[in-house]
């Protein structure tokens, strides 16, 4: 009988499960570098092992916008910037455009 030992390490992983109030158990495999990372990390982080994964998980799952969404904005027709108009002094461009000098 061969026994060949596989490259990737697999570590036994409590996870609770927020619906339930018995925690879960999962087997994860992670390559051997990989294993040893995480260890050093949570480590350093002054965390367990199982929350440095759970929170990379749950960081992995959260929603991220969708890339090359654009939101339309309406334009509207006009001379475009007004002479004298400093888009960058709001107090000012308050007063112009309530004495209505624009347009």
């Amino acid at each position: 009988m061969c026994i060949q030992r596989l490259p990737m390490e697999t570590i036994d992983i409590l996870m609770s499960h927020t619906y339930i109030f018995m925690p879960m158990r999962t087997t994860i495999r992670l390559d051997d570098s990989l294993l040893r990372q995480a260890k050093a990390a949570a480590a350093a982080s002054g965390r367990s092992l199982n929350d440095l994964i759970s929170d990379a998980v749950r960081a992995a799952l959260v929603s991220r916008p969708t890339p090359g969404r654009v939101a339309e904005l309406p334009t509207y027709r006009g001379r475009g910037l007004q002479p004298g108009v400093d888009l960058d002094d709001s107090a000012a461009l308050l007063d112009i455009m309530s004495a209505g000098q624009l347009g």
